[in-house]
């Protein structure tokens, strides 16, 4: 058999590396994808099964370097099966006090990428009777918070990007679906989540804690794999339960958890 290709946004850390590995664990070819150049020919040489990967450095919200990313891809592997969009960047602030730089350049990357990318993959797949794509959302997407106007509109655009593109790919084949991370333990929830911040989201999740890289690495694989090959349009919240509950307050939480 033909081996399966795979190419992953955003791909030098975080949850697209975590998830650029579990591909290759799985005997999948995976080119690896993102802007930050340094930092992902650090990654690279890291990796094991270097044989099944390629780096590409590149913007996936300007135009010509997703054109030229493809045409590394293609020298490089002669098919495409998946793409997992997962490149974005997250700036945060009160409205009043975002600047449309801010905002143009995170709807850019976290909702023109997506958009760029998927078009320039679908042709690639449908060569080969079709495939599958992962866009990474957030539940910042699906429900609004405080600091988060630029990021969690961008978000919320790409789950609706999720069900348009499933709506029109499905006859060719290609299935689209999407993620939306709760708290993760990633680099950038580090950077900006302060210890208040980290209690506070223990208390509301009914799994008590953040998500681990490996845990978005494996419901991405799921979605772009065989095992899911009746699924598209949905939204699968990967969240600790963020979700799928009210305000959870802490004097409440300990009287039923005593009772």
């Amino acid at each position: 058999m033909t081996t399966k290709t795979v190419l992953v946004t955003g791909a030098a850390r975080g949850i697209g590396l975590a998830a650029a590995r579990r591909f290759l664990a799985e005997g999948w070819n995976v080119a690896l994808l993102d802007i930050d150049g340094d930092n992902l020919k650090r990654t690279f040489a890291a990796l094991d099964k270097k044989e099944a990967a390629l780096a590409i450095t590149a913007d996936v919200s300007d135009p010509a370097q997703v054109e030229r990313a493809y045409r590394e891809l293609t020298a490089r592997f002669t098919r495409l099966d998946a793409l997992v969009n997962n490149a974005g960047i997250a700036i945060f602030g009160p409205i009043l006090q975002t600047s449309f730089e801010d905002w143009s350049r995170v709807l850019a990357v976290n909702l023109n990428g997506p958009f760029l990318m998927t078009q320039a993959a679908v042709p690639l797949m449908r060569e080969h009777g079709g495939g599958a794509v992962v866009n990474v959302t957030s539940i910042s997407g699906l429900r609004a918070s405080t600091l988060r106007v630029a990021y969690g509109t961008s978000k919320a655009g790409l789950a609706h990007l999720t069900k348009q593109q499933a709506a029109e790919f499905g006859a060719l084949g290609i299935r689209v679906n999407a993620v939306a991370p709760g708290p993760v333990d990633t680099a950038m929830a580090k950077a900006v989540h302060t210890p208040e911040i980290r209690a506070d989201y223990h208390d509301h999740m009914p799994l008590n804690r953040y998500g681990l890289e490996d845990e978005l690495a494996n419901a991405i694989y799921f979605l772009a794999s065989d095992q899911a090959s009746y699924i598209t349009g949905q939204i699968l919240a990967v969240d600790g339960g963020f979700d799928s509950t009210g305000i959870g307050l802490p004097t409440l939480r300990g009287k039923r958890l005593n009772t």
